[in-house]
């Protein structure tokens, strides 16, 4: 009975590997078709997000199970309700990378993004989907190290969102207020799907230490916010 319920926590830690997994793969796919303005891969990640939801509703079954005929005490306890919040992080991502292929969907056959904003938006979805693939390697291999280098990468994210922002207040923007809508659409997009994987990170901390990321590095927050743009 013991071997059964192992393998059953196991197999919940699978789940939130391959949601991870599929929802990385859907923002890079979601970044080429708005990009491109591919509207058949749009279309794409907007069916496949339904495997996503099923992998949540699936995890959340069990795990309800698990409490129901378990009552989980102590580690194992943790690791069932830190599960659930961890796929409910996964399937929001899974929304947002659903969210962008709208947008490409929306505007074709024209193209969403202006060609100067490419090499950002480029950049945002390549790292938004790096970001959850370290997170995925984090759900498996409970690396706390690892877990908390994803705060600083989130970084990167949020100077690329602060860059778009710029090109929207300059005074030379010639785009016009409905893609300046779209871009700051899709810039809260890959910033929020990039929250999501360090919110992930974080509750791999808590499921492996019993204590929250922020509480185990006090002095790491101000030296983030002080390394930032004056004004930000």
């Amino acid at each position: 009975m013991r071997d059964a319920y192992h393998e059953e926590l196991d197999s919940i830690g699978d789940g939130l590997v391959e949601m991870a997994r599929l929802v990385g793969s859907a923002i890079g796919r979601a970044t080429t078709a708005i990009l491109d303005s591919d509207l058949k891969l749009a279309e794409s990640v907007i069916e496949a997000d339904k495997k996503v939801d099923e992998l949540q509703h699936d995890l959340e079954a069990r795990a309800i199970a698990l409490l129901a005929r378990q009552q989980p005490v102590a580690t194992d306890l943790r690791i069932v309700v830190t599960s659930l919040r961890m796929s409910a992080d996964l399937e929001r991502s899974g929304d947002l990378a659903q969210h962008v292929a709208k947008l490409a969907r929306l505007r074709f056959p024209e193209r969403a993004i202006p060609h100067d904003l490419h090499a950002t938006i480029l950049e945002m979805g390549q790292l938004a989907q790096r970001l959850m693939a370290k997170a995925a390697e984090v759900i498996i291999t409970k690396d706390v190290d690892l877990a908390m280098q994803l705060e600083a990468d989130d970084d990167a994210m949020d100077l690329l969102h602060r860059t778009l922002f710029q090109h929207l207040m300059d005074d030379r923007w010639k785009h016009g207020i409905e893609t300046a809508v779209d871009v700051t659409l899709l810039g809260r997009y890959y910033e929020r799907f990039a929250d999501h994987a360090v919110a992930v990170a974080k509750r791999v901390v808590f499921l492996v230490t019993g204590e929250h990321a922020d509480e185990l590095q006090p002095d790491i927050q101000p030296e983030i916010q002080a390394s930032g743009p004056k004004g930000a």
